[in-house]
């Protein structure tokens, strides 16, 4: 049986080195340890054995050093500049690269937790949030009911807190600084409200000053175009150089506050909504009327007139006119006496009443709100009236000083609206040539149109009421008259509607039938009236009232 061969670990010299006379063994280290004699074999060597052993000690410890010196350099360039070196290197770039992103990522995740928790704190402010989901704006209204007057926007996407539910199918709500009622139809509630909140929290501009002009450009001098209120909170498109523009236009960043918020309700300003109705706006700067002329030309037939600060639009512009659409008379009026651009606009707000406008061809007028109360009078399409009140579906009108009546709601849209112009067409001399007299005293009643309505008053250019502006234009031609309407109706001669001429004066009574108000008939179905402290001396339809009796004063 062959012995197995044991395994010897020693460095085998490289086959190159055959020839050169260099002896491994001698720096073998394996083989030099075992070689190594024990002390006592070496003093007892004989002396050229021992110098023989000496010698070849030297020389391995001369081949050591000289390994270790070249290992230690070739160590070095390698790790300066080598392999190594570079992975090395590229291995700290890795390291430091992960340190930076490590905290990159730490602050990218410390904001995303800091935005999270302002917009869970934004829904956190809400009771009982909802969000309105509709196609523009959810209108909030006084009362519980699609008829009810419109108090505010509430625009897709805003938030509202929900502060009862008792109604099967309004929610009374509060938003910003509105609180009213919404059909619950629009709303999202509950968890699916703050979640679909969750994605409408942004950057927006609260407004901190009561009221705030919106302009058309980023000027302290640029057209207004707009107000923001208190409270009111608008999306940002951009904020720089002090303006902040929104979509409405842009306004001062200095009066408002930029913070994470959701968009709420804004005050419907039903008054402003008036500048929606015209493209170009003029207002009529005069104290009485201003002619509508059929030409633009003095020589123009006038075929209407325009009340003091009535509204129209402004069609076209030449040779100093202006032709303008007022109401429903279409023509020509000297420019002179039109204001335009900002001045008109803010002089419609100003004198824009809220105004029942009739949409239907006859609409009875009655003393009370109820449909079996006495019918006082007719009314007519597309007719403006002064709103006294709203109540259940009854709109309280104005006809003229101290007699007001209703009109059902379901005939009549109440907005806010400007007094435009009225179709008139002056006597023609020649029809009444023979009567010139009748023709003089339209024509200076006539003056005194737009001058103030004074309850006791007698004076034409101060302030009168209706019997004292008959009783005084009458006077001027020389008949005496009594100052009350129910007085003055006693006298003259009575007439019927088709005898009446220029100059006859017509007698309306109250809901009770008793005459109290008395105005000149003026031709053309037309009369003129000192009407109310409202409207002052103005042109009116003969039978914008039933007539209880008509007189000739004259006596021609």
């Amino acid at each position: 049986m062959k012995k197995k061969k044991k395994f010897k670990f020693f460095l085998k010299p490289p086959k190159f080195t055959k020839g050169f006379g260099i002896n491994f063994d001698l720096i073998n280290p394996v083989l030099l340890i075992k070689k190594i004699p024990r002390p006592s074999d070496i003093a007892a060597m004989p002396k050229w054995k021992r110098h023989i052993f000496i010698q070849k000690c030297s020389i391995t410890a001369g081949a050591i050093l000289i390994l270790i010196f070249f290992t230690v350099i070739g160590v070095r360039a390698f790790t300066s500049g080598g392999i190594f070196s570079t992975a090395t290197m590229s291995n700290a770039r890795k390291s430091s690269s992960s340190d930076a992103m490590s905290e990159e990522e730490k602050r990218r995740l410390d904001e995303e937790a800091k935005a999270t928790a302002e917009i869970e704190g934004v829904i956190d402010s809400y009771n009982q949030i909802a969000i309105a989901k509709v196609d523009g704006y959810l209108n909030i209204r006084e009362k519980p009911d699609k008829f009810a007057d419109v108090i505010g926007k509430l625009y897709d996407g805003g938030a509202c807190d929900i502060l009862n539910t008792d109604n099967n199918e309004w929610y009374l709500v509060k938003s910003g600084n509105i609180e009213g009622y919404v059909h619950k139809t629009f709303l999202v509630t509950g968890d699916d409200a703050k979640q679909l909140a969750r994605s409408e929290v942004r950057d927006m501009a609260v407004i901190n000053a009561d009221k705030l002009n919106i302009r058309a450009m980023p000027a302290i001098d640029a057209e207004i175009v707009s107000n923001a209120y208190m409270g009111e909170r608008y999306e940002i498109i951009s904020n720089e150089n002090g303006w902040i523009q929104v979509p409405e236009g842009y306004m001062s960043a200095e009066y408002a506050e930029i913070k994470k918020t959701l968009a709420e309700a804004r005050k419907l300003d039903l008054r402003s909504m008036v500048l929606d109705l015209y493209d170009n706006l003029g207002m009529s700067d005069v104290q009485g009327y201003l002619n509508v002329r059929e030409e633009p030309s003095e020589n123009g037939k006038i075929i209407g007139k325009m009340t003091s600060k009535a509204g129209g639009e402004i069609l076209e512009s030449l040779d100093g006119w202006y032709k303008i659409r007022s109401g429903k008379i279409t023509g020509y009026v000297k420019s002179d006496y039109i204001r335009t651009g900002q001045a008109a606009k803010d002089e419609a707000i100003a004198e824009a009443q809220l105004m029942a406008i009739v949409n239907t061809d006859v609409l009875n007028v009655r003393a009370e709100p109820n449909t079996d109360a006495k019918i006082w009078t007719q009314i007519s399409n597309s007719e403006k009236y002064i709103v006294v009140s709203q109540q259940d579906g009854w709109v309280e009108i104005e006809l003229e000083n101290d007699n007001n009546a209703f009109v059902s709601t379901d005939f009549v849209d109440v907005r806010y609206a400007l007094n435009e112009a009225i179709k008139f067409s002056p006597v023609e001399e020649a029809a009444i040539a023979a009567q010139s007299r009748r023709a003089q005293i339209v024509n200076y009643a006539l003056q005194f149109l737009g001058n103030r309505y004074v309850w006791g008053g007698t004076s034409l250019t101060n302030g009168c009421d209706c019997s004292g502006f008959t009783m005084k234009i009458l006077g001027n031609y020389g008949v005496s008259l009594p100052h009350y309407s129910g007085s003055q109706a006693q006298m003259g001669k009575k007439i019927s509607s088709d005898q009446m001429r220029p100059g006859d004066l017509i007698f309306y009574s109250n809901s009770r039938g008793t005459i109290n108000h008395v105005a000149m008939y003026i031709g053309n179905g037309q009369i003129v009236h000192a009407a109310s402290r409202r409207s002052g001396i103005k042109i009116s339809q003969w039978n914008y009232r039933k007539p209880t009796v008509i007189r000739d004063m004259l006596g021609d």
